[in-house]
């Protein structure tokens, strides 16, 4: 909360309720502004942000679980209590969720407007961590994997992740095995596709001393070391039809030899794999066993692409705003309507990561208080936005960008080209290619 007078905004279509809000607001010390649609209320915080937000669920313009994504993405600081009637309290529940701090049920009275209030005020603003193993989500998509997450994890069962590169499968198996009852045990990835192949089997069982040329001792493999947990294998698909014969050995029997050794060494381990190849079809191509594929597909979860679950990006956004502000000591309060509407209409190939790495660049490129379209010209994706039927290139957002930045160094181009991240050599350059003076 600033430190100045706190500014509170009302979004409600009921006028009674917004001169009843505004008369409490008023008194506990608040500068109040009202608006009476869901799009009033967004120009009202683009134009000057506020520290709380009133916001009725169900407005005439706009639904208002879409303008709680979008104030919490825009705006991550800022707190939001939402007004429910009596019809809509499940869906105010699931607000919560979605990073509102709390609702109030109408009718209110004002000591009950006040209390929450001072409460959203005292708390300081926890954004979620994908660190923590807490998935950051707003889609009915994402909503069905975690139910079905929720019930699989107690199980024992093998299961099968699918899904494009980037979308947070190992999420997904992080989320499994901390939900399991195997949760105090060990949690064990397996790279599948950075592993050396011929040292792949010494890295699943382990091996002995002098088993090759290296084993200067013993070593315990990823089975041994999941022992009592969950092992993960992350883009099964690499690995090689041999190695697959042995894996299938171990999954049936649970049992293992470490290479060089006879001796056989039973382990207790839940499996999880992912991949981002449609198996059938590499079984039908002869590069997957089918008998292994059976073995893992006992239950089965598939993650849709970021493009088809749109309603998790600015939630995703605001998300990853607040860690890389944190981490690069920034204090981007967020994206403008503008910038956000390009990230939505964007295909985004690499999915949650490619977000996120974006999100990483325009925080350490970032020189005002808000993320612009100009500054998407450092985003590293090829955005292309459409303004007055026209296009906005990558270029002319590039010189935007040069531009303002510069004016706030006030022609200094040392600061300029430090702020920009660039030498001074290839700021010239740009200036002299754009024409700025």
């Amino acid at each position: 909360m600033s430190t100045a007078t706190p500014k509170a905004l009302v979004i409600d279509d009921d006028k009674a309720m917004l001169d009843a809000c505004q008369q409490i607001l008023t008194r506990l010390g608040f500068q109040v502004a009202l608006a009476a649609t869901g799009r009033q209320g967004l120009e009202l915080m683009a134009r000057d942000p506020y520290d709380l937000v009133l916001l009725d669920l169900v407005m005439p313009d706009q639904n208002g679980v879409e303008i709680l994504k979008r104030l919490k993405a825009m705006y991550p600081q800022t707190q939001v209590i939402i007004i429910t009637g009596y019809g809509t309290i499940a869906a105010a529940v699931e607000t919560v969720k979605l990073g509102a701090f709390d609702f109030l049920p109408k009718p209110f009275t004002p000591d009950d407007l006040r209390q929450v209030v001072k409460r959203a005020l005292e708390k300081p603003l926890e954004m979620p961590t994908l660190d923590r193993q807490e998935i950051v989500y707003a889609s009915e998509a994402m909503a069905r994997i975690l139910a079905m997450v929720e019930r699989v994890a107690p199980s024992d069962s093998t299961v099968l992740i699918t899904g494009e590169s980037g979308t947070g499968k190992g999420l997904i198996a992080q989320k499994i095995h901390g939900l399991s009852n195997r949760r105090l045990e060990p949690f064990v990835t397996v790279d599948c596709g950075t592993l050396v192949e011929t040292l792949f089997e010494s890295e699943l069982f382990g091996h002995v001393k002098g088993a090759f040329t290296g084993a200067n001792a013993n070593k315990i493999g990823k089975f041994e070391l999941a022992h009592g947990g969950t092992l993960f294998f992350d883009e099964i698909s690499n690995i090689s039809l041999e190695v697959q014969a042995k894996l299938l050995r171990a999954v049936q029997e649970r049992k293992i030899s470490r290479v060089g050794s006879h001796r056989v060494i039973s382990v207790d381990v839940r499996l999880i794999a992912a991949t981002n190849r449609d198996l059938a079809r590499a079984i039908r191509e002869g590069s997957f066993r089918e008998d292994l594929f059976y073995r893992l597909n006992v239950v089965s979860i598939h993650i849709p692409p970021l493009r088809q679950r749109k309603e998790d990006i600015p939630l995703l956004a605001a998300h990853f705003l607040a860690k890389f502000n944190k981490r690069l000591k920034k204090s981007v309060q967020g994206f403008t309507p503008e910038a956000l509407d390009m990230m939505l209409n964007y295909h985004w190939p690499g999915n949650v990561r490619e977000l996120e790495n974006m999100v990483e660049r325009l925080v350490v490129f970032s020189v005002g208080p808000y993320l612009e379209v100009a500054d998407l010209a450092f985003s590293g994706v090829d955005f292309v936005a459409p303004s007055d039927g026209d296009t906005v290139s990558l270029k002319d957002m590039e010189r935007d960008h040069i531009r303002r930045v510069l004016q706030q160094c006030e022609g200094r181009r040392a600061d300029t080209a430090r702020l920009l991240g660039i030498d001074r050599k290839t700021l010239r350059e740009k200036l002299k290619r754009y024409q700025i003076d």
